[in-house]
């Protein structure tokens, strides 16, 4: 059964159990996590700290989905450089995110950070490609050991020179040719994607994503914007689609209350309708 989550970065400046209290009120199930909003670099979160987090937010009565925006507000780490040490380390770093996600209670990472994984001018897509490659190889064993899945999400060609369709970033998982390492899908890109409508993209991909946000192009929540939702969460129900859908937005003005309450209330009526 499909379930509603939100991220945590909405709240900016609430502490994480004011944060969680609120989302259970409004009524969300489970909670996914920005690693800057919990510390300037995940490898400063120590184990006593993740106890605590995964604590507050059982405690809320709330689930961790897992992380999301991995490589945001970090330096040196990068999916296709060119360097082999940048590489290495971007390698250590995700194994940190994947044993912290874990020790937080989550069960999958999302990899946007487009800006992280720009090829450079001077570097040739093959070779872009095959570096990103090298590095989601290298982190496969550590997925498998804590039970994490690696979601790699298409964005739109605004934000980045790479994996910017779903069909693209399909070819590459195929490369990387792992279970753990699987599709991630965004209203927001999708609706950029020459590939088909929104609900036609869901019907052709979502049984092989796995995970799904919900926003709409103008940055904020379902419904609240031009985007209808009901051919989108039915496509959603028709595909067999059955995990977390997140609200993930980027426009905060209207305030994270509002926000949420809002984008639930939208994606609950849609999804009893689909449902009916």
């Amino acid at each position: 059964m499909i379930r509603f989550g939100i991220c945590n970065e909405l709240f900016e400046g609430w502490d994480l159990a004011r944060t969680c209290a609120e989302v259970k009120r409004i009524g969300y199930e489970g909670i996914e996590l920005a690693p800057f909003t919990l510390a300037p670099l995940v490898t400063m979160l120590g184990k006593d700290r993740r106890a605590e987090i995964r604590q507050t937010i059982a405690d809320s009565g709330l689930e961790t989905i897992g992380l999301h925006w991995l490589l945001a507000k970090t330096e040196g780490y990068h999916l296709t450089s060119p360097d082999p040490t940048v590489r290495f380390n971007t390698i250590d770093y995700l194994k940190v995110l994947i044993e912290a996600t874990k020790d937080l209670g989550g069960s999958l990472m999302v990899f946007g950070s487009p800006k992280q994984r720009d090829i450079a001018m001077d570097v040739s897509r093959e070779d872009g490609e095959r570096f990103a490659v090298e590095v989601l190889r290298a982190i496969t064993d550590d997925l498998d050991a804590h039970g994490i899945e690696l979601c790699l999400e298409p964005l739109s060609t605004a934000e980045t020179n790479f994996l910017t369709s779903i069909s693209e970033t399909r070819a590459l998982i195929e490369r990387v040719g792992h279970p753990k390492v699987t599709l991630h899908l965004d209203v927001k890109a999708m609706s950029s994607d020459s590939g088909g409508s929104v609900p036609d993209l869901i019907r052709a991909h979502a049984p092989y994503a796995g995970h799904f946000h919900a926003n709409d192009p103008n940055l904020r929540g379902p419904g609240m914007g031009d985007t209808d939702f009901g051919p989108i969460l039915k496509a959603l129900v028709d595909s067999g689609y059955d995990r977390w859908v997140s609200v993930e937005v980027f426009d905060f003005t209207p305030g994270a209350e509002e926000t949420a309450r809002q984008s639930l209330d939208c994606l609950r009526r849609t999804l009893a309708e689909a449902l009916a």
